[in-house]
């Protein structure tokens, strides 16, 4: 399985972990970062993850998240065609940044695509080109891959 997180998903470990869903999220987030590092899955990255990681204002945060750029088995740079895939995705309500980590998933051919933004998940389900999941959702069918390792 060839994944793809956007920010959101990778920033979820360093959120305030008070709210139920925000913790079982994190966990899920590092369940599959075990995977990653595992060689179980594969990551997917991108030029626009490294665009908004840059921005992070936390150099700690903004350290860790870059750091699994080394794990990734493709960096997705920007191409005509990513920016096409894009616009179409913005066209029908995707945030710009948003379309751009989904094209970018889809140029990295993932097979899935993770975030934590709820918004984003409705916009995206009728889409073909690829699965999205909540990282807790996804976490279900990596360990029945893997047989719970």
């Amino acid at each position: 399985m060839r994944v793809y997180l956007d920010n959101c998903a990778m920033n979820r470990p360093f959120d305030e972990q008070s709210n139920i869903r925000v913790r079982l999220e994190a966990e899920a987030k590092l369940y599959i970062q075990a995977s990653i590092k595992k060689g179980f899955i594969e990551l997917v990255w991108s030029y626009i993850l490294d665009i908004e990681n840059d921005k992070n204002p936390f150099e700690e945060k903004k350290h860790a998240i870059a750091e699994w750029k080394k794990f990734a088995i493709i960096d997705v740079e920007e191409t005509s065609i990513l920016l096409e895939r894009a616009t179409i995705f913005a066209a029908s309500g995707v945030k710009s940044k948003d379309a751009l980590h989904v094209s970018a998933a889809i140029e990295g051919k993932a097979d899935v695509f993770i975030t934590t933004d709820d918004r984003l998940m409705k916009k995206l389900a009728g889409i073909s080109e690829i699965r999205v999941f909540n990282p807790v959702d996804i976490v279900g069918e990596i360990n029945e891959c893997y047989d719970g390792y």
